[in-house]
């Protein structure tokens, strides 16, 4: 498989992507990370943006996410607002995991707005369902769908059973 090349492929797994777990608030609209390749206070820093920063990119792809190498003395984090503020956030001499923590903490969405979005995506209140649950619990309900098979027979030129009866 032409993917699995290369340093940590799993890194390029769907598995491995929809596992990140930084999911940024609709208010951030551009992340930058700003690092250097060598250094031993940079070493967070390089290992948040090879490891974590494509599952972040996956998860937050209305997000543009921009790196800076060598351009700093000291790594950081800056994120633009749509408002037009912006926030830094200093990642001097911490690990990756430390990175994610205080991510999540500072710019990233409650578990209780995921949960809550989560269950409005996945309830979808469309007049046509029907069943357990749902506004109606038959199809017959439905306007413009033939009457309830329990109260009215269904004609026999629309019975299965009858299709192919000669009349």
């Amino acid at each position: 498989m032409p993917f699995m090349k290369g340093p940590a492929p799993i890194r390029r797994t769907l598995k491995y992507l929809e596992a990140g777990k930084v999911i940024l608030r609709d208010r951030v609209k551009i992340l930058s990370v700003n690092y250097n390749t060598k250094g031993d206070h940079h070493h967070g820093a390089r290992n948040f943006v090879f490891w974590h920063l494509p599952q972040l990119q996956y998860k937050n792809p209305d997000v543009q996410i921009i790196t800076f190498k060598n351009m700093t003395p000291t790594p950081f984090i800056r994120c633009f607002f749509d408002s037009g503020d912006e926030m830094i956030i200093d990642i001097d001499s911490r690990t990756k995991d430390e990175i994610i923590d205080h991510l999540v903490k500072v710019v990233c969405k409650s578990e209780e707005l995921l949960a809550a979005e989560a269950l409005a995506k996945e309830k979808k209140d469309n007049p046509a369902n029907f069943g357990f649950g749902c506004d109606k619990h038959c199809i017959c309900d439905i306007p413009g769908q033939i009457p309830c098979p329990a109260v009215v027979p269904v004609p026999s030129h629309m019975r299965g059973k009858n299709i192919f009866a000669k009349d």
